[in-house]
């Protein structure tokens, strides 16, 4: 085995993605175990370790906090994920929780098509150490990490920096799951509103449950951002803080892309249902029209297929002509006169 700064190298968990340790914005070579680490991050030269971690289990994780002694609240809910976005401090670290979501691509919306799937990030940001935790479908940090070492200036800011750039990720992937969204929207609005298409409501209450789904994910990230942005926490450095507000800007465009979707859709299922309550209301005119007509020969059929003996025209030779003539000629006015008010 490697040695550095007289370190051995030693065995992460195996949950861990990537362990590194930073100084001056730049990455030391190499990877240590946990416990090298912990000896080697030093928060007043700004050298801070990160490390990231995929589904970890209680026990895997537990390790990590037992390096740097993370809070066991925020442990736990890393470990058990399924938590509602937001920012808590725990003494000198941040725990920020973020809700991701992947756009799921689908050829059309059905009763049951599956839009948006959620996953989780959590960011434990304290005195030199970041540790993120992805659940589920949350996407993978090596590009961030990536960006982030090629900006050594930005990433010398420490775990802040680290937060900000997680935080951004996850905002710009808020941003592109909107304007995919907005195509859906269009598509199902003009569907709505087409007289040759008509559109069953299920579709439109999927539609709106997905758009549910995305945001709980967004809204209550709301206040976490602004509180990172103002610089009233702790352990931001305000160029970071600079960088967070941008982060809260994109976010509440966002949310009102949200909001005005939630309002389209609402529209379109009101919609839907009144034009559903139109077409019943005109079949019931159309059977009740021919209903009408129906019952003008019935009537007349009824009435001389009584058996009586003296009824007027049963000895004329014209009687079964003059009968026909007489349905037929009713049944014409009556037809018309409901084409004329639109009821066939």
């Amino acid at each position: 085995m490697t040695q550095q700064n007289g370190e051995e190298e030693g065995v992460l968990p195996s949950s861990v993605v990537d362990c590194a340790l930073y100084e001056d914005g730049h990455r030391i070579p190499g990877q240590a175990s946990l416990e090298a680490i912990k000896k080697r991050m030093d928060p007043q030269t700004g050298r801070f370790a990160w490390i990231g971690l995929y589904e970890p289990t209680a026990e895997q994780l537990q390790e990590v906090a037992d390096a740097f002694g993370l809070h066991p609240l925020a442990v736990e809910d890393a470990v058990h994920a399924h938590q509602r976005p937001k920012l808590e401090r725990y003494g000198d670290m941040l725990f920020l929780v973020l809700k991701t979501i992947v756009y799921v691509d689908h050829e059309e919306i059905t009763a049951t098509s599956e839009i948006v799937d959620t996953g989780e990030i959590m960011v434990f940001a304290g005195p030199g150490y970041a540790v993120t935790v992805r659940h589920g479908s949350a996407p993978p940090l090596e590009g961030v990490r990536r960006l982030l070492q090629e900006d050594p200036q930005h990433l010398g800011c420490g775990p802040a920096a680290v937060l900000h750039a997680v935080a951004d990720m996850v905002v710009d992937r808020y941003v592109d799951v909107a304007d995919a969204f907005a195509g859906d929207v269009d598509t199902l609005e003009a569907e709505v509103f087409s007289p040759d298409t008509p559109v069953d409501a299920a579709r439109i209450y999927q539609l709106k449950r997905e758009l549910l789904e995305f945001k709980r994910a967004v809204m209550p990230l709301t206040t976490s951002l602004q509180r990172l942005g103002d610089g009233s926490v702790q352990g931001i450095p305000p160029k970071v803080a600079t960088y967070l507000r941008d982060v809260a800007d994109h976010h509440q465009r966002v949310i009102e892309q949200v909001l005005s979707f939630d309002e389209l859709i609402t529209g379109m299922l009101t919609a839907s249902i009144a034009q559903l309550g139109v077409q019943q209301n005109a079949d019931m005119r159309r059977i009740s029209a021919w209903a009408a007509l129906i019952a003008v020969p019935t009537m007349i059929v009824g009435i001389y297929g009584m058996n009586f003996e003296y009824m007027p025209e049963l000895t004329s030779p014209y009687g079964y002509p003059a009968v026909w003539l007489t349905m037929i000629t009713v049944c014409t006015v009556v037809y018309r006169a409901l084409r004329r008010n639109k009821w066939l």
